[in-house]
């Protein structure tokens, strides 16, 4: 996606955050609205990348801590000629992973405990990959702003309560811009996250199975982490289900009016590109290891660092 649809996406963002304004508090409203809204595009470009890290509980990975995961990540990023970008574990049992970061120079990539359980080093080489494909396609700034305005619209609404019953400081349409704001703001800022989401998820399968130079590993991941991802609840996900476009596979289970929409493609249709790719003679397809089993750190509480396997003191 071009600068150009990025810069619109942003902006349709901005404006949806300024009408809930404007339904909340008239003129003023949105006035204050547009305020906030600038200065929280400031941040979320400097800032939202650590945010969206510390909303999931992600903790910093080491070549000590977690060795192959580690290597892998800066294997591939060899492959895709990136700058190694930092690599963070998350304490969860689903199976997902995300990259977040306003530019290929700062960078991140996070998984979580679940996709190094049930996954084999092929198929997590292939997230891994499509991770970095998000990264150097510069989907990533643009991806993790969409969830912090994205959250801030939610909790704007939350709010909507506190102007209620007074004609002075009610919007212009009162109870009914309320009611607006409270059902169908969030659910447009979803629908925005949706075709941000949508329309990079083919590009980062392609480009991770060519970074990778393996589209059935990306393939076979897919496929487990849509059947991990109904089997088992990411908390951290539920509580803030507007970073949801950032995963490589929706994490939310479906319980909450926030799942009536999906933030991704069907994933039947993404494996099905990808072993079209696999078969594709013009694909160079390198011979990969035989995959085996991923190395995983031991269960730590939700909010303990990585234990540090095999580190030097």
């Amino acid at each position: 996606m071009n600068y150009a649809k990025t810069m619109m996406l942003l902006a349709s963002l901005t404006a949806l955050f300024m009408g809930v304004g404007w339904l909340l508090g008239g003129t003023g409203g949105m006035a204050i609205a547009f305020a906030i809204a600038i200065a929280m595009n400031g941040w979320a470009f400097w800032n939202s990348g650590e945010s969206v890290l510390r909303r999931h509980n992600a903790q910093p990975v080491t070549r000590q801590s977690v060795p192959e995961l580690y290597e892998m990540v800066e294997d591939l990023a060899r492959n895709a000629n990136l700058p190694m970008p930092k690599v963070y574990l998350i304490q969860e049992s689903q199976p997902n992973a995300f990259a977040t970061g306003r530019s290929p120079d700062h960078a991140a990539v996070a998984a979580t405990t679940g996709l190094l359980q049930r996954l084999n080093s092929q198929e997590v080489r292939g997230v891994m990959a499509h991770e970095l494909a998000h990264i150097k396609n510069r989907d990533t700034l643009i991806m993790t702003v969409a969830a912090t305005v994205g959250g801030a619209i939610s909790m704007l609404t939350q709010f909507a309560f506190l102007f209620r019953g007074n004609g002075r400081n009610s919007g212009p349409l009162g109870l009914i811009g309320m009611l607006v704001a409270i059902f169908l703001a969030p659910m447009a800022a979803m629908m925005i996250q949706m075709l941000i989401s949508r329309t990079r998820e083919y590009s980062a399968d392609k480009m991770g199975a060519e970074i990778a130079r393996d589209p059935m590993g990306l393939a076979n991941a897919l496929r487990k982490i849509a059947g991990g991802s109904t089997r088992h609840e990411m908390e951290s996900a539920e509580r803030d289900p507007a970073s949801a476009h950032m995963f490589i596979v929706n994490p939310l289970t479906g319980r909450g009016v926030d799942n009536l929409f999906s933030t991704h493609p069907n994933v039947e249709n993404r494996i099905e590109a990808l072993m079209k790719l696999a078969n594709d003679p013009n694909f160079a397809v390198e011979a990969q290891p035989a995959a085996r089993t991923m190395t995983s750190p031991a269960p730590t509480t939700r909010r303990s660092s990585i234990p540090r396997t095999g580190a030097r003191r």
